[in-house]
């Protein structure tokens, strides 16, 4: 459990560790690499490298934490991964229920079929937000999946990071949030500016939340350097908007 500098949440919570890549927008997986890094130094909960694995000791940890705050739950696996099973699952959505009276947490996806079979057949606490990844066109079909479920109150949204392509034309009737942002790293794939406008012009005209994050390894300009220094505005300005129900002090 560690505060984090992802700008869109405060806090990360990783009751499962590991993955298996998925679609394309996995290849160069930030989380597999720190994996890798935390056995190297002997963490004890990184033993399997990126194994998926699950931690039942890590359940409890945000009980632990008094103040309100916005949990990224597995930001170092998938909740939804075949190798999760079920009933680990209904401990972590417990833990979520649990702590309603403060806590928020956003649950993020590549995996909606397995996340589908399993919330259709379960309650949802309010305090969740489901999402999924749609950072190319191909995987345009989560965005439905995903607006398949029906819950009150729960915020449903999109993270086109890395967005690797035009998403072309988008309904997001009934999605929430959209989050979007470039590769970072020496491998990255470049980001076109053209592809966050797309997007940005359609939250716009949907009256979705439009959550720029950050440009990436490649900047606005399409020039390659340090990710900082590329930043996180469009056109010298920042576009960092929330979903309405959020009403915590980021």
């Amino acid at each position: 459990m560690s505060k984090s500098k992802i700008q869109w949440t405060e806090r990360t919570w990783n009751p499962v560790t590991g993955c298996t890549k998925h679609s394309e927008g996995c290849r160069n997986c930030y989380a597999e690499t720190m994996s890798r890094r935390l056995q190297g130094m002997g963490q004890e909960r990184y033993r399997n490298g990126f194994m998926p694995s699950i931690h039942p000791e890590a359940l409890d940890e945000p009980i632990k934490i008094r103040k309100p705050s916005m949990f990224f739950v597995c930001s170092m696996g998938d909740l939804f991964h075949k190798a999760v099973p079920f009933d680990f699952i209904d401990k972590v959505m417990e833990v979520i229920d649990h702590t309603k009276d403060r806590h928020t947490y956003q649950i993020l996806t590549k995996r909606t079929g397995r996340m589908v079979e399993y919330l259709r057949k379960h309650e949802v606490p309010f305090n969740s937000w489901i999402g999924t990844t749609v950072e190319s066109p191909d995987v345009k079909h989560r965005i439905k999946t995903l607006t398949s479920l029906y819950f009150t109150g729960v915020v449903k949204f999109l993270s086109c990071e890395p967005l690797l392509g035009d998403l072309g034309e988008l309904n997001l009737a009934g999605i929430d949030w959209v989050i979007v942002g470039g590769e970072s790293g020496p491998h990255a794939r470049p980001m076109r500016k053209e592809w966050v406008l797309n997007i940005q012009r359609q939250c716009r005209e949907q009256g979705v939340p439009f959550f720029f994050k950050q440009w990436g390894t490649w900047g606005e300009d399409g020039v390659k350097r340090n990710k900082k220094a590329n930043g996180n505005t469009i056109d010298g300005v920042v576009y960092q908007q929330w979903p309405m129900i959020w009403k915590g002090g980021m």
